[in-house]
């Protein structure tokens, strides 16, 4: 556990020194988010979803359930508009992973693609129309040899209110959410 610790000061020691000469673009591509086509739901029901993120090879983010408390969960985190509710987010199981640092502890990691599950319900009074639904994917990637500051990447996705079959809504079209801050 301690070098697990000492490990994360290293990391963040080293980091300060390798960002100054690194592009900030460089820095933020080491997850991307694969985008969601628009999702349609009726009034009052539920459809699943599932969001993808990409991580790039030689990298690896903590799981939501990482093995130590100083390690940052990976989050994902929106803001609905009011007419809608996303729901029953189901993240998959960490892979145990030990790195040269410490290689008798093994850590709850992803990597590769991670699929993210969810549902997404219109409430009953929910109006016709498309809504934009904005989130924040937070997680801490790291390599082999450090970690890198926490990110917060963008997920946006529209959602289809249709019809209700057994009457019409007040139509709303457009209707978008705050911004998460």
């Amino acid at each position: 556990m301690t070098k697990i610790v000492g490990f994360l000061v290293l990391s963040a020691v080293l980091m300060c020194g390798s960002l100054q000469g690194q592009n900030q673009s460089t820095a933020q591509n080491r997850v991307e988010f694969e985008p969601v086509g628009t999702v349609a739901v009726k009034p009052g029901k539920t459809t699943p979803v599932v969001f993808t993120f990409h991580v790039k090879p030689g990298f690896h983010i903590n799981s939501n359930k990482p093995s130590t408390e100083e390690l940052i969960p990976t989050q994902l985190r929106f803001s609905p508009p009011q007419d809608l509710v996303i729901a029953k987010v189901q993240y998959p199981a960490g892979q145990l992973t030990s790195f040269p640092f410490d290689p008798s502890e093994k850590l709850s990691v992803y990597s590769g693609d991670v699929a993210i599950k969810a549902v997404v319900m219109a409430q009953s009074h929910a109006g016709t129309g498309t809504y934009t639904v904005h989130g924040e994917f937070m997680y801490q990637a790291c390599d082999n040899n450090a970690c890198y500051p926490p990110k917060k990447l963008p997920v946006d996705f529209n959602v289809s209110v249709a019809s209700a079959s057994h009457g019409s809504t007040r139509p709303r079209p457009n209707k978008q959410s705050p911004h998460i801050h």
